[in-house]
C-alpha cells in the first residue's frame, strides 16, 4: 500500500488549531464532569496520564468509543487472548457506561483506561507511557491526532468493524485528502457490512472487506438473578414489554402506544430503559402529561399494581429487563439516531421491533426481518398494533423469538473467526520493549 507523501494542509491547520485549543479542552472536560459525563476519579485519564503502569511485554491497544464498539471488543480480545497468551490488551473508551462494562467484562490479561481527548499533547502523553505494539480501532469515529500519532508508533494499525455513518461519509466527502490520508495509517481494513465496506472503500481508495458486524459474536448482557427475581415478583401476571435504548422524541410515542395498549389491556405494564439513565426524571415528567403512573428504578421505587410505566434509569441494567419481557421495542431507531443492537434482545428471548433509523444495523436487521425475527413500526399505532399482535398470538411471538435467536447465533463464529484470522498474522511477533 502506497502511503500518501504529504499530509493535507486541513489536518497540519488542524493539529495546530487543536494544540492552541488546550484551555478548551480543559473547559470541556470539567463540563463534562458536571454533567456526569467523566469519572472524577479518572479525569487524568481523559488528559492522557495513565492510571496504571504499563505491563511487561508486548501491548495491543484496541479501542472502541463507546458501549457498542466495547461490545464488540469483549469477543475480540477473548479470542485475541487466547490465542495470544503472551499478549497484553489495553482497551481504551469514552464513555462512563462503557468504562463500567469493561470492568465486569475484560478478560485476564486485558484491561480498561479511558481514551484522551484529541489533543496532541494529550494523545502523545498516552502513547509515551503505553507504547503499544499494535493499534485496533473498533468502528470508528476518525479523529486525526490519535490515529496518526499512533501509527508513528504501532507496528501495524488496524480497523475492525469499520462503520462510517451516511452522515460522516458525507461529511467526510468534502475533505477527500484529509480522510484518504487518515485511513492510509491502517495497515488492514475490515467493513462491518457491505454498506460500511462501500463508503470505507469509496473514502480510501483501497478494496474493503467484510465478513460480518462482530457484535454477532458478543456475549449476551449480563442480568442479576436476585434482581430479576424480585422484579418479576413485583409484576406477577402482568402484560409487559419493553421499549429499550430510548432517546428524546421517542419516548412520546411509546407512552402513547402505552395508553392505546391498556384499553385492551388494562394490568398492562410498560417498561422504558433510556439511553442516558440521567433523564430518569425528564420521562417521568412526560409520563405525567399523559396521565400516567411511573415508578423510578434509581430511587427504589418499586412496581406496585398502579404502576402504569416503570423507567428503568440505572446503569448496566439493559440485560435484565430484555430477560424480563418477551416482547421488546429497540430505540434509536424512532429517531435519526441509526438504532441500536438488536443482536442484544435476539439473544435472551425477545421478539423485536424497531423504527425507521437503523442504518447502525442495516444488514442485521434486513436479515431478521426476512425471517420474521423482527418487524418495523414507525409510530405509536405501528407499535400499539405489533404489541398487540404478539401479546394475542403466542405460537407468533414465539416464532419470531426463535428467529431472532437463530440470526443472532447463525454467524458469530463465523465472523470471529475471520476477522481474527486477517488480525492474528500481522500482529507483531515479538516486541522491543
Amino acid at each position: 500500500m502506497t502511503r500518501p507523501l504529504r499530509e493535507p494542509l486541513g489536518l497540519k491547520i488542524y493539529r495546530t488549531v487543536s494544540r492552541a485549543g488546550a484551555p478548551v479542552a480543559s473547559f470541556a472536560l470539567k463540563q463534562r464532569l458536571k454533567a456526569g459525563k467523566e469519572d472524577a476519579t479518572r479525569i487524568g485519564e481523559r488528559r492522557g496520564e495513565a492510571g496504571r503502569p504499563r505491563p511487561e511485554g508486548p501491548l495491543v491497544w484496541i479501542h472502541g468509543a463507546s458501549v457498542g464498539e466495547s461490545l464488540s471488543v469483549i469477543p475480540l480480545v477473548q479470542r485475541l487472548k487466547a490465542d495470544r497468551p503472551d499478549y497484553n490488551f489495553l482497551v481504551t473508551t469514552g464513555t462512563v457506561t462503557s468504562a463500567a462494562l469493561m470492568k465486569e467484562r475484560l478478560p485476564d490479561g486485558a484491561f480498561h483506561q479511558f481514551i484522551p481527548l484529541d489533543h496532541p499533547d494529550y494523545v502523545e502523553t498516552f502513547l509515551d507511557h503505553w507504547r503499544p505494539d499494535a493499534a485496533l480501532f473498533v468502528e470508528s469515529e476518525f479523529w486525526p491526532n490519535l490515529i496518526l500519532a499512533a501509527r508513528r508508533r504501532a507496528k501495524f494499525m488496524g480497523l475492525v468493524n469499520g462503520r462510517v455513518s451516511p452522515r460522516s461519509f458525507e461529511d467526510w466527502k468534502r475533505q477527500p485528502n484529509a480522510i484518504k490520508f487518515i485511513l492510509s495509517s491502517f495497515d488492514l481494513i475490515i467493513a462491518q457490512d457491505p454498506q460500511n465496506a462501500d463508503r470505507l472503500s469509496a473514502l480510501s481508495g483501497r478494496s474493503i472487506e467484510t465478513y460480518g458486524n462482530l457484535k454477532y459474536a458478543a456475549p449476551a448482557l449480563p442480568g442479576d438473578a436476585a434482581a430479576l427475581e424480585i422484579l418479576t415478583d413485583q409484576i406477577g401476571e402482568r402484560r409487559r414489554w419493553l421499549a429499550a435504548s430510548t432517546h428524546p422524541g421517542e419516548e412520546e410515542p411509546v407512552l402513547k402506544a402505552a395508553k392505546l395498549l391498556k384499553a385492551d389491556f388494562p394490568d398492562l405494564l410498560t417498561i422504558v430503559t433510556p439511553r442516558h439513565p440521567g433523564r430518569g426524571a425528564e420521562i417521568a415528567a412526560l409520563c405525567a402529561t399523559h396521565g400516567l403512573t411511573c415508578a423510578r428504578r434509581s430511587a427504589e421505587e418499586p412496581i406496585t399494581p398502579d404502576t402504569d410505566v416503570y423507567i428503568a434509569d440505572t446503569l448496566g441494567e439493559l440485560g435484565l429487563f430484555y430477560r424480563l419481557c418477551d416482547v421488546s421495542f429497540v430505540g434509536g431507531s424512532l429517531v435519526d439516531k441509526g438504532g441500536h443492537n438488536p443482536l442484544e434482545p435476539a439473544r435472551l428471548g425477545a421478539a423485536i421491533l424497531h423504527g425507521p433509523y437503523v442504518f447502525n444495523f442495516v444488514e442485521t436487521y434486513r436479515e431478521m426481518r426476512r425471517t420474521g425475527g423482527a418487524a418495523l413500526t414507525r409510530n405509536e399505532r405501528e407499535i400499539a398494533s405489533a404489541v398487540t399482535r404478539l401479546f394475542a398470538d403466542a405460537k407468533t411471538r414465539a416464532a419470531m423469538t426463535e428467529a431472532a435467536r437463530e440470526a443472532a447465533e447463525a454467524g458469530a463464529e463465523r465472523i470471529l473467526s475471520e476477522v481474527c484470522g486477517k488480525i492474528e498474522p500481522v500482529l507483531p511477533a515479538e516486541t522491543t520493549h
